[in-house]
């Protein structure tokens, strides 16, 4: 099995920054074991205009067997366990080479040089030989969507004899100038096997928080996106039914603004058009700037930045002089990125912010030294075990002196005649607290990473039920500003 990954690049930025990437020096060949044989990486060719790197999978095939792979197949299958085409096609053993060879590239680190994995780079991807169970337009059907330029050219069975037809392999070339290295490589580990079709090891139930884990920010809103999990599942329905399921929730920015929040639902809310109500998301929008306007701030994180309206916001305030916008969805990005019209902004506008994409759930150190981090209507679209983890992220490792929380107040839901009784405002919130239950985690929060805390209402504060939105405002204490 063999892939190539080739770069291009300029003196300011040469394409040997490829090697730092994929933490493998151009000037040496290097072998690894895997389970199912040796993985090679070389460097056919390395200068600073253009850089390739190989990945050569040589795949032991008698191995595979004794290793229990096949066993109480029919008596005339017998040869097909040693004699097939797995040394030659890559399939799933080239994706877990890739995941075993290139992890830290995969992750998107890089120690060394970390400004190098969030720069998209001119990526040209060669596989000789795929197997296709669906054709060139499967292919294409894969890897369009997600930025790539496809090249599937079939494979004749047998160069002297045209009229055999075509195989069900493909050449493919992938090109690109927007990914970044770390995306290529998980849509490679994932949909090699999916075209393939095919898996050569047990798919264990690990395999979906796996897949959930490298689809992260691309897999939710593909286009083919059961089709990918049923196959990278080995087409268990049990599994395939799980991942599509989690798969289905994972909406975490993009729906923000489709939430039941509007305010003109709200009971008793006047419905005259010239009385009509500030919608709530303004509203929030308003208490938040409010807040890093009182902070001092000038260096924000919008934290699940989601389609970019708060983003758009601080752009119009000269005092902000770096704004970035953090979400895991590559979608909302590419909106938001649309919607602040990166591509025609001025050069001074542009140097002032941009967009990457990330999981708040890991630890980034693209995000420390920032005065100002928001997290608007983000921590209930995470998993409760999971939580600990952002809180982590954001409060003990990035550690930005002020930090902005809103999230929904569950005890105001009764006020939407639209809501029905114990549905939360959006299918993708993992939960919904009472003002007593956010007051407790913030407070909880705030003492373990050496914060205070106060509580700000958004919205028209009801009696009995209190505000639609809540926010906790964390401040860093001043012994705990001069440790970080």
């Amino acid at each position: 099995m063999f892939l190539t990954i080739t770069t291009t690049g300029t003196a300011e930025r040469p394409a040997t920054d490829l090697g730092f990437l994929l933490h493998k020096h151009p000037e040496k060949a290097q072998a690894f074991s895997t389970s199912y044989g040796t993985a090679h990486v070389l460097y056919p060719e390395a200068s600073e205009q253009r850089c390739t790197a190989a990945l050569l999978l040589e795949v032991d095939t008698v191995a595979l067997v004794r290793r229990g792979r096949g066993r109480g197949g029919a008596p005339d299958a017998a040869l097909a366990q040693y004699v097939n085409d797995r040394p030659y096609a890559a399939s799933s053993l080239l994706a877990v080479a890739l995941s075993a060879v290139f992890s830290s590239a995969m992750r998107g680190t890089c120690h060394a040089r970390p400004e190098l994995p969030e720069q998209p780079r001119p990526l040209r991807i060669e596989v000789p030989a795929l197997p296709a169970r669906g054709g060139p337009a499967l292919v294409r059907g894969l890897f369009e969507p997600l930025g790539w330029t496809v090249t599937a050219d079939p494979v004749a069975l047998d160069g002297e004899f045209p009229e055999w037809g075509d195989s069900r392999y493909v050449r493919l070339v992938l090109e690109s100038e927007s990914l970044t290295l770390a995306e290529a490589l998980r849509h490679l580990y994932v949909l090699l096997p999916v075209l393939d079709d095919a898996k050569h090891y047990w798919v264990a139930p690990d395999e979906v928080d796996k897949l959930l884990r490298v689809g992260e920010g691309w897999l939710p809103g593909h286009p083919e996106h059961k089709l990918i999990t049923s196959r990278f599942l080995s087409r268990r329905w049990s599994l395939t039914r799980q991942a599509l399921e989690r798969l289905e929730l994972v909406r975490l920015a993009e729906a923000d603004d489709s939430e039941v929040e509007d305010l003109d639902n709200a009971v008793g809310a006047e419905t005259e058009e010239e009385e009509r109500p500030t919608p709530l998301a303004v509203r929030r929008r308003e208490a938040v700037l409010d807040r890093l306007r009182a902070s001092g701030a000038t260096r924000v994180l919008d934290l699940g930045c989601g389609q970019g309206q708060l983003v758009q916001a601080l752009l119009k305030d000269v005092r902000y002089t770096e704004i970035v916008g953090v979400d895991v969805s590559v979608r909302a990005l590419a909106i938001a990125s649309r919607r602040l019209k990166l591509d025609r902004m001025g050069e001074r506008q542009a140097s002032r912010v941009r967009l990457m994409q990330g999981s708040l759930a890991y630890t980034d150190n693209r995000l420390k030294g920032y005065d100002a981090a928001v997290l608007s209507e983000v921590v209930e679209h995470v998993d409760l075990p999971r939580l600990p983890a952002l809180e982590y992220a954001v409060f003990g490792a990035a550690r930005p002196r002020t930090v902005l929380v809103t999230t929904p107040n569950v005890e105001y839901n009764v006020r939407w005649e639209s809501l029905p009784a114990g549905h939360t405002r959006h299918a993708d919130h993992r939960f919904e607290w009472t003002r007593e239950e956010f007051r407790a985690w913030a407070a909880t929060v705030a003492e373990r990473y050496g914060y205070a805390v106060e509580f700000v209402p958004v919205g028209p504060e009801d009696p009995e039920v209190g505000p639609p939105t809540q926010m906790a405002v964390f401040t860093l204490s001043d012994k705990e500003e001069k440790a970080a």
